[in-house]
């Protein structure tokens, strides 16, 4: 899938003329046109640039401002960028390494969104170690994109929730119980600051919240 247009590529290229060449703009700017295969140089140079706030020396109030005025990418590719970039630092530093990406086949280098649904994996309660790993290998040294990679992570979480349907109902339970409880206590805030229901509707209401924390809480 290609990011860019013409008209984008055309206008990284006229700013990386304009560009000192012995600049970390230039730099980025470069890395950005390789985008498309290259993605982990132009997440380790937004990292830099996010994290330095690097963005404002340059004239920008945000990054997702600068990202989409001078290289042309919009503010959900660039979050994916810094979390996908982020998180291969933090968990898989191995892949970040040179030797790594030169070995491999441009195919089977992970793109930036296979990699943000893999962190989006590590954090969930419903899979283990095991389920984790089997979700790298497909990422690392099969190239899985990042919709069969979801529809793999989808169906994990399926079978481990049919395998254990009475935790999943009261996982269910839990979630609707608190969404009610947030409802209940922003309406019951409402009326009490406006003063239009009776102060026994206030009372019955704070008991009803009191019941529910205490449900929540067991």
């Amino acid at each position: 899938m290609s990011v860019y247009k013409t008209k984008s590529l055309d206008s990284i290229e006229q700013k990386i003329m304009e560009a000192d060449p012995e600049t970390f703009r230039r730099h980025v700017l470069e890395s950005a046109k390789d985008f498309k295969t290259s993605w982990i140089e132009l997440g380790r140079a937004l990292y830099a640039v996010w994290k330095d706030k690097l963005y404002k020396e340059w004239g920008y109030a945000t990054i997702d401002a600068y990202a989409a005025k001078e290289i042309g990418i919009r503010k959900q590719t660039v979050m994916k960028l810094l979390r996908s970039y982020s998180f291969l630092e933090k968990e898989e530093p191995g892949y970040l390494k040179d030797e790594y990406v030169d070995s491999q086949s441009t195919a089977l280098v992970p793109g930036y969104e296979s990699i943000d649904v893999l962190r989006q994996a590590r954090n969930k309660k419903d899979l283990d170690q095991e389920d984790y790993a089997g979700l790298k290998k497909a990422v690392f040294e099969k190239g899985k994109d990042a919709g069969e990679l979801k529809k793999d992570l989808t169906n994990i979480i399926r079978e481990r929730r049919e395998l254990e349907p009475e935790e999943a109902r009261q996982e269910k339970k839990l979630s609707l119980l608190k969404r009610f409880l947030g409802s209940l206590k922003a309406i019951t805030r409402e009326l009490e600051t406006a003063k239009l229901g009776p102060a026994s509707l206030a009372r019955e209401a704070e008991s009803l919240i009191k019941k529910i924390e205490a449900e929540i809480n067991l």
